[in-house]
């Protein structure tokens, strides 16, 4: 299969203005949902509120291509980050008229179902053979040859400014975020979700919307560890450090020295495990 590198068909510019990110606040009415909860030892019964979880169906050309248990909300990005990692090549999304049917149709003229299908495989084989893995991830996204360099005071800062801006998690406790800062630190995009690779899609269809990928000169941070999937979403939107407050895992850190991505892991209290690529983080 021939290596198409992200950047071919994606124009990048600098984005208009940084979006303001707010103090902690209510969470969105569509992503916290009110239950009854029995608190024990005590025995009271009382209003909390949970993450919403529902399923969306991401259809191309009419045709449903996958579903995902997501939170609601930005799921036009969702679509888009989702179809980008998958290596395709989208061009916009849009939700239906019927908001209620949980679908989000995205335009992709080039879209081939037999790649898609490959893709798939080749994800759900990760367990069994990582080589392979590899080999996949490297068709779609060329190696990370960024310069960007980053003080370990600021990289250690970015599960704080994240935190910040989780008002649904402060609501719930209950779901995963990811944050795309400028090489300043500054926030320029934070998303929730249920699911990790869910948010980090989000994030990965704000910035193309944006026309900001391949995203060689910022840096992404997400709440909880590393796993293979937010690698490679990480290498195929070009972005040459990956920080997050948790662990990597074998695999994830295989794919970012092949790819030539930046990952630290327990960042956190000014200190950070920096597992690949060191040479990013000046001390």
């Amino acid at each position: 299969m021939r290596s198409t590198p992200i950047s071919a068909p994606l124009r990048r510019k600098k984005p208009d203005s940084a979006v303001t990110l707010r103090p902690l606040m209510d969470a969105p009415p569509y992503s916290a949902a009110a239950v009854d909860v029995l608190r024990l030892p005590a025995g009271a019964t009382e209003r909390d509120q949970v993450a919403v979880e529902e399923p969306l169906e991401i259809r191309i050309g009419g045709l449903p291509v996958a579903v995902t248990m997501r939170t609601p909300g930005h799921d036009e990005e969702l679509a888009l980050g989702f179809c980008i990692s998958e290596g395709l090549r989208p061009n916009e999304a849009r939700l239906p008229e019927d908001l209620a049917a949980n679908q989000v149709e995205v335009d992709a003229a080039e879209f081939d179902p037999a790649r898609l299908q490959r893709s798939f495989y080749t994800s759900s084989s990760c367990g069994v053979c990582g080589k392979g893995a590899l080999e996949a991830v490297a068709v779609e996204a060329a190696r990370v040859e960024s310069e960007l360099r980053l003080p370990l005071a600021l990289v250690a800062s970015l599960p704080d400014r994240l935190r910040e801006a989780q008002a649904a998690f402060a609501a719930t406790g209950g779901l995963h975020a990811t944050g795309l800062f400028s090489s300043a630190g500054d926030p320029l995009c934070v998303r929730e979700d249920v699911g990790r690779h869910n948010a980090m899609d989000k994030v990965v269809g704000w910035a193309f919307r944006q026309e900001m990928l391949p995203l060689a000169d910022n840096v992404l941070c997400v709440s909880g560890r590393l796993s293979f999937e937010l690698v490679q979403k990480t290498a195929i939107a070009g972005c040459p450090v990956l920080v997050a407050v948790g662990a990597p895992s074998s695999l994830a850190v295989d794919l970012a020295a092949d790819r030539g991505v930046t990952i630290c892991g327990f960042v956190r209290d000014g200190s950070a495990n920096v597992y690949t690529a060191p040479w990013r983080i000046e001390a």
